[in-house]
């Protein structure tokens, strides 16, 4: 999941897994697999950092993550 911004101000989270891409047009453009688009303020390379680090994050092994080993 990925925090985004309508051009309003709102935030919302986003299921990663639903993006089917993004465009820069000059608006941030969010296609979704449902065929749903959202505008964002964030900038492409913005949304696609974000997806890569919930990726990554979900694929860490547990007992590897820091905040895990505290706890």
């Amino acid at each position: 999941m990925i925090k985004l911004t309508r051009l309003n101000g709102d935030e919302f989270i986003l299921n990663a897994s639903l993006i089917q891409y993004v465009e820069s047009r000059p608006d941030t453009f969010v296609t979704l697999t449902t065929s749903e688009r959202l505008i964002v303020k964030e900038t492409v390379d913005t949304v696609v950092k974000r997806c890569l680090d919930y990726s990554r994050a979900v694929r860490l092994i547990p007992a590897l993550r820091p905040e895990l080993e505290a706890a």
